[in-house]
């Protein structure tokens, strides 16, 4: 049964989403539609403020600090409806990347709240992730703008903004299957210690790669760049995140042996990474490097 906080977690995301209703008029009364359009300006910040006075009303502590950040993550999802849905060819791409984004970040945090509640916490959203992230991002609506001011016909190849959506799509699904797959063997830190109960997860998802949880962000990261027809961004993007999970798998991988030892060795070799020329940690080849600067010591 999911715990409290993942249901409150639902309710405040759900909740800056009604507005969105709006977009459903249009099928039936236009006259309406177009009234309640011309108001949006006023209507969205109004209702996002009145919720967020709500919330700091009702609720304190920790149960606060999830609510206002699911009602934030639900408000960005809401605005990103309405952007993809009225604003131009070259414009309506961003609202895609606006609900993904939102999405991606509320999802987490609620997958760990029905998988693994015993290490939910506020960095469950990953939003404050890293600085490196944060500026990734940044970086990526910078680009965005300018691009779309200086040209904008290069956001308007939907054909490659659809390929962008299909991989964060794919790899937000891959993502959440690993971590339904691993339950509470999952956590968004890596363990330097193994805890009472950890177990090695060699099953369903897991048996077709070894990291199925970053093969999936790293394919929705580079998805997010192709929404946005982001040609700079992309190419670092891919670079960035290649570089960051080859170091993360390697420190994750020297971990997993010394939790499980041999069992570990033997998964490894039989399933891979999942990521492009990411091959882990390898124990033969540190062992043998090892050996050789024995025999061969440095004078």
């Amino acid at each position: 049964m999911l715990i409290y906080y993942g249901v409150l977690s639902i309710y405040c995301f759900l909740l800056p989403l009604l507005p969105s209703l709006i977009l459903l008029v249009r099928y039936i009364d236009l006259h309406v539609y177009f009234l309640l359009k011309n108001f949006l300006f006023v209507i969205l910040p109004l209702y996002y403020i009145s919720l967020n006075v709500i919330i700091w009303i009702i609720k304190r502590n920790f149960s606060y600090q999830v609510a206002v950040r699911a009602i934030l993550l639900g408000f960005v999802f809401c605005l990103g409806l309405f952007v993809s849905t009225l604003a131009t060819d070259s414009w309506n791409i961003f609202g895609w990347y606006m609900c993904i984004l939102s999405f991606f970040h509320y999802s987490e945090f609620l997958a760990i709240a029905a998988t693994n509640p015993r290490t939910l916490s506020i960095s469950s959203y990953i939003l404050n992730h890293s600085v490196q992230y944060q500026i990734a991002a940044v970086s990526s609506w910078v680009e965005f703008f300018i691009e779309q001011w200086l040209c904008p016909e290069i956001k308007t190849y939907r054909w490659i903004s659809i390929i962008g959506l299909s991989l964060c799509v794919g790899g937000e699904f891959l993502r959440k299957l690993a971590m339904f797959t691993a339950k509470s063997n999952f956590n968004h830190v890596v363990q330097s210690e193994r805890n009472e109960g950890h177990e090695l997860v060699t099953t369903g998802v897991y048996g077709v790669f070894r990291h199925p949880s970053y093969v999936g962000w790293f394919y929705w990261s580079i998805g997010t760049q192709l929404i946005l027809l982001n040609p700079v961004c992309f190419i670092g993007y891919t670079l960035a995140s290649w570089k960051f999970f080859h170091e993360r798998i390697t420190v994750e991988e020297m971990t997993l042996i010394s939790f499980f030892g041999q069992d570990y060795i033997e998964y490894r070799k039989k399933v891979p990474t999942g990521l492009p020329f990411i091959n882990g940690y390898d124990v033969d080849v540190i062992t043998k490097m090892q050996q050789e600067n024995f025999q061969n010591p440095v004078t």
